[in-house]
């Protein structure tokens, strides 16, 4: 998910991971984002079967590019690997805030309540537009070290998970999205076309 205008702050102690890494871009991470219109990003991800060095491996892999990208959540399709792996920050400028791994998640309850928030993402650059989702929600998980969460939130916080286990399905934000004549114009503004948009019914 492309950094947006809000923060929101995160129990670090909670969600702490093994995973250190620094959070200052890199030149050329090793792997590249793919953007609307790849068809890596409408193919469905596997769980992961065994939490091990290679995951771990990957899941720095994903944060380099994720944090040169500047951007808050990134997941394993984004960048070709079709696992159900998510890395998420919402507090890009602290070294001191620890990234939230989300292996094989599943929001177990969603909220009645629905907000309507602007999003933007990594794969559509420059695009933001407004997407309606639930406003909190219920999560079940496994952390780097393969043990079992569990994870109420709202906010910012469960609107990124919503927008990044999209991701997950081959599903991206842009397909959520309802104002079709901003959509159109965002999409040819930025250079991508709108027949790459699979409208959710």
């Amino acid at each position: 998910m492309a950094r947006s205008f809000s923060q929101l702050a995160i129990n670090a102690e909670k969600n702490r991971t093994s995973i250190a890494i620094s959070k200052q871009p890199i030149e050329k991470p090793e792997l590249k984002i793919h953007t609307l219109g790849n068809s890596v990003l409408r193919k469905s991800a596997k769980r992961i079967s065994k939490v091990d060095i290679e995951v771990r491996n990957l899941v720095k892999k994903m944060l380099h590019s994720m944090y040169s990208a500047k951007g808050i959540g990134l997941a394993a399709p984004q960048v070709g690997i079709h696992k159900q792996l998510l890395v998420i920050d919402l507090d890009i400028e602290n070294p001191a805030t620890p990234p939230i791994i989300l292996i094989n998640p599943e929001i177990t309850e969603y909220s009645a309540s629905i907000e309507t928030y602007e999003e933007g993402c990594l794969s559509i650059p420059g695009v933001y537009l407004n997407v309606v989702r639930p406003s909190s929600i219920k999560l079940q998980f496994r952390d780097d070290m393969g043990r079992p969460k569990k994870l109420n939130t709202d906010g910012l916080l469960a609107r990124c998970i919503q927008h990044e286990m999209d991701h997950l399905n081959g599903v991206l934000f842009v397909d959520r999205v309802n104002n079709m004549e901003d959509l159109k114009q965002e999409l040819k503004e930025h250079g991508f076309n709108k027949n790459d948009v699979l409208p959710i019914s």
